[in-house]
């Protein structure tokens, strides 16, 4: 399996400029280029609410929601260490005169560029995102999917359930409202939910990357999915299942089907994310194993403080010392890091 990761829709900057207003900055991406090679960094500029009058306008970095960071674009033989130093020092200059107190990346699993930045940032490993490789595999169904998940899905079929994926969708409002009352019964965190021009934004400004799929049940559907493709990945945004259907584990055939689309248009690999925590028995992350039984990828996170003393003085006027959260001083409202 080969993957352009450039191409990704991770790096689109239009993704990264829907994801701005959600975190109320701005997208901005910064270029750099020497004789060592080329490096692009995407990220959204957020200002800090500090509410002192005694501080001026202050601002930090995170990465629009998914996966980024700083990546090399283009690398001359030789020259990793002077494009990586001569990046250093221009970034470090931005972040001065923007007054840019820290900075916060979700590294892209595929990407491989945690390794690349990791002296640069102070990098950790969080936890391992499963994909399902269309690629390497005849017949993924058999290779990724575990015994109980390919059972699941054959029960699915017998049952009369239909899988059904539409390109160029002119609305996701119905799958709002199975996603909405799948979030309403895991009681889940107020991030977890998007308004109606979050949607309507992936419509307008990138239709192409957009696949809404769908279950149906005896004329009813029943489960949707609201997919993301790029040059030859896929990603598993967000699903759903209605509560009156959960009983007939629908989700496995929106997994199913759209393996079996993504292997006949020749897309490589299908990204379905990691769990909510680090732990390896994370019950989300326990379920998408359930599909890639062969394929994971190490996902890492960095940050980088950027002024030290205007960090320490949001940390005490939000007393938040006693937290293992970055940036300490947007503990209480942890946005979407």
């Amino acid at each position: 399996m080969k993957v352009d990761y450039r191409k990704d829709i991770y790096f689109d900057p239009r993704l990264g400029e829907i994801y701005a207003r959600l975190e109320a900055g701005v997208f901005e991406e910064f270029l750099f280029e020497n004789e060592g090679g080329q490096i692009r960094h995407q990220f959204i500029r957020r200002p800090i609410l500090h509410g002192s009058p005694d501080l001026p306008a202050l601002y930090d970095l995170t990465i629009p929601y998914g996966y980024g960071g700083p990546v090399i674009m283009g690398l001359e033989e030789g020259g990793r260490d002077q494009l990586l130093e001569g990046f250093d020092q221009a970034f470090s200059a931005y972040c001065q005169k923007e007054a840019i107190v820290s900075d916060f990346v979700r590294f892209h699993p595929l990407a491989g560029n945690a390794l690349d930045f990791s002296g640069l940032y102070q990098v950790r490993h969080f936890n391992r995102t499963v994909g399902i490789n269309l690629a390497d595999f005849e017949d993924p169904f058999q290779a990724e999917f575990s015994k109980s998940a390919r059972k699941s899905v054959r029960q699915a079929l017998k049952t009369g359930m239909s899988f059904e994926l539409e390109e160029y969708p002119d609305s996701l409002a119905d799958f709002q409202i199975i996603y909405t009352q799948t979030m309403d019964r895991k009681e889940a965190d107020d991030r977890y939910y998007f308004d109606d021009a979050y949607f309507q934004a992936f419509i307008d400004r990138m239709p192409e990357a957009v696949l809404k799929c769908r279950v149906v049940f005896e004329g009813q559907v029943i489960a949707m999915g609201f997919f993301l493709r790029s040059a030859d990945i896929l990603h598993t945004h967000l699903s759903g299942t209605r509560t009156d259907y959960l009983h007939l584990s629908p989700a496995y055939l929106l997994r199913y089907g759209l393996v079996q689309w993504g292997k006949a248009q020749g897309y490589q690999l299908i990204h379905s994310g990691g769990g909510r925590t680090g732990d390896p028995e994370d019950s989300l992350y326990r379920f998408k194993k359930r599909f890639g039984q062969q394929t994971e990828f190490d996902f890492h996170i960095g940050q980088r403080i950027w002024d030290q003393a205007m960090y320490n003085r949001l940390v005490e006027l939000t007393g938040m010392e006693e937290t293992s959260f970055f940036p300490a001083y947007r503990a209480e409202r942890q946005s979407r890091d």
